[in-house]
């Protein structure tokens, strides 16, 4: 099998430690899933099939994020509808920032589709500027951007992101923008919902597993205005792709807890400074961050994630990033004593 390359292969980690591992290696709510989630989980009727059209689900998005239930698609995880982009639209040619989350150009790759990167400047925080218009050109058919970006924790601007949208509706080109991480990100927001209409060629990538901490039943949505595009994607689909158990869920977060993701980033915006500076004192190059995560680069300790797992803590090597390299990490914010064990345990490395 393929080596598996994202953060929470807790099984693993687990089995090489030899007991319980502290997991700073997926960026969820520091808060976790709440009771109602849980509950909602749990009560679902697993003998039944689930509904194939998520109706309930789709109604709870609809009010929750303020757009009709007709443009709203879900899926098995934000990956789940990344894969069927790939797949229904069979580009042949994509643009991509580098470094950003790893899954797009796998997608992408699966269709024999030929990947172009921007790469984003370490000296200016990994921010995406302007000269990425430049790069979207006649014969550019898909566009992915994340916002905030995976791994860097940094926030592209609401008028770049406009520029870039119209910008590829003059070329032809669809153009995804991933919010998975907004609701946990300074200012939260709603993201670029309110202009699905003026934009046809806008794809919002959404999901529930890191505002509510719920990686483990896999629910992720999309939004798009274009009724084709979203009738292509449900044609890419397996019957039945999200289980009773995460639309009970995803109904019960935003119908019952809607403002579980504020209180995270109180939380978030408070440990994520002291947790940013106590890695600047170890030595540690850090990416001022806007997201629940830090980026940071430690030089001259080889395989700083092999040596904290012996340890017990589990964090994210960023080698597999275009544009960064082996001697980058991602850590998530938690709470205050476990991001003290974190530091605790660096110090000791070093």
């Amino acid at each position: 099998m393929a080596a598996y390359t994202h953060g929470g292969d807790l099984l693993t980690a687990r089995s090489r430690y030899g007991g319980p591992v502290l997991d700073f290696s997926t960026n969820l709510n520091p808060l976790g899933m709440p009771a109602e989630v849980r509950q909602a989980a749990a009560s679902a009727d697993g003998e039944a099939y689930p509904d194939p059209l998520c109706r309930v689900l789709r109604q709870a998005i609809a009010a929750h994020d303020g757009v009709e239930a007709e443009r709203i698609i879900c899926g098995n995880g934000a990956a789940d509808l990344i894969f069927r982009l790939a797949f229904a639209l069979q580009p042949q040619k994509a643009l991509l920032t580098a470094p950003t989350f790893s899954e797009y150009e796998g997608a992408l790759t699966c269709v024999g589709c030929q990947v172009e990167r921007y790469a984003l400047d370490r000296a200016k925080s990994f921010d995406l500027d302007e000269g990425f218009l430049e790069t979207i050109v006649p014969g550019t058919e898909l566009v992915f951007l994340c916002t905030p970006n995976n791994p860097t924790g940094r926030l592209i601007s609401t008028d770049l992101l406009l520029e870039i949208a119209r910008k590829c509706e003059t070329v032809g080109a669809v153009l995804v923008v991933d919010e998975c991480f907004l609701p946990l990100s300074d200012g939260g927001g709603k993201g670029l919902a309110p202009y699905l209409t003026e934009f046809p060629n806008l794809f919002l990538l959404r999901a529930f597993t890191k505002s509510y901490a719920m990686a483990g039943l896999r629910l992720g949505y999309g939004l798009s205005a274009d009724a084709a595009l979203l009738e292509r994607l449900s044609g890419c689909a397996q019957p039945w792709s999200v289980s009773a158990p995460a639309q009970a869920a995803g109904t019960a977060a935003f119908t019952r807890c809607p403002h579980w993701p504020e209180g995270a980033r109180t939380l978030v915006v408070r440990e994520r400074l002291i947790l940013a500076a106590g890695l600047g004192e170890l030595g540690c190059q850090v990416v001022p961050s806007q997201a629940n995560y830090l980026l940071f680069q430690l030089k001259n300790v080889p395989d700083l994630k092999e040596t904290l797992l012996q340890r017990g803590i589990l964090i994210r090597s960023c080698a597999n990033y275009h544009n960064l390299g082996p001697d980058w990490y991602r850590v998530c914010v938690r709470d205050r004593e476990e991001n003290r064990r974190l530091l605790a345990a660096l110090k000791e490395v070093l």
